[in-house]
């Protein structure tokens, strides 16, 4: 799953949520730099990829995918997901989506002393554009594959995703929601 799913997942606790936003950021033993509850927050993103990854559905969907975007695949997939968290928010929140969004930018802005500088960076971007909120909208997939990209250092043709993801936009879908309540259910064993 891909930031906005990950920030949904983490509950209340605004630590645990940057440390669940920060976890691809974190590697090995750097965990040990960061308190507690961000470092609980870095488990659980460890364990919702992990989960996620090894999902028989999600595996479907990489599969479709798996020829034109190789090994670029699961993180394509994991953006497609966000979109329809995004576009069926208040099926998983109470909480609107855009109020959501905002919500978190200000409360990791307090954070920045603590986020990797990389973190801090993309947030310039992110919150800018708003990118979690515009993950609701195919354009704004679009945009983020396509930012992706240009970050990539080999030709992943993550720009023409979207592509893809209109042409099998309900089987897409339909994997999502078969999907996503497995996550949250193994998500809350987690916090147990």
């Amino acid at each position: 799953m891909n930031f906005l799913a990950h920030l949904l997942l983490s509950g209340e606790n605004d630590k645990v949520k940057i440390g669940n936003f920060i976890g691809d950021f974190v590697k090995g033993n750097q965990i040990e730099e960061y308190e507690q509850d961000i470092q609980f927050g870095i488990r659980l993103h460890r364990e919702i990829d992990s989960f996620t990854d090894a999902h028989p559905v999600v595996l479907k969907s990489k599969k479709r995918l798996r020829p034109s975007f190789g090994h670029y695949s699961p993180v394509i997939v994991d953006v497609f997901y966000d979109h329809f968290l995004a576009k069926n928010w208040t099926t998983f929140s109470s909480t609107d989506l855009k109020e959501f969004t905002l919500q978190f930018y200000d409360m990791i802005g307090t954070y920045s002393s603590v986020v990797p500088q990389a973190v801090n960076q993309m947030l310039v971007y992110m919150s800018k554009k708003n990118w979690l909120y515009n993950y609701q909208f195919v354009e704004g997939i679009d945009r983020a594959l396509t930012g992706m990209s240009k970050r990539t250092k080999f030709n992943s043709r993550m720009e023409v995703a979207a592509i893809n993801l209109k042409e099998n936009y309900k089987e897409f879908e339909s994997e999502f929601q078969q999907f996503f309540p497995d996550l949250q259910r193994h998500t809350q064993t987690f916090f147990k």
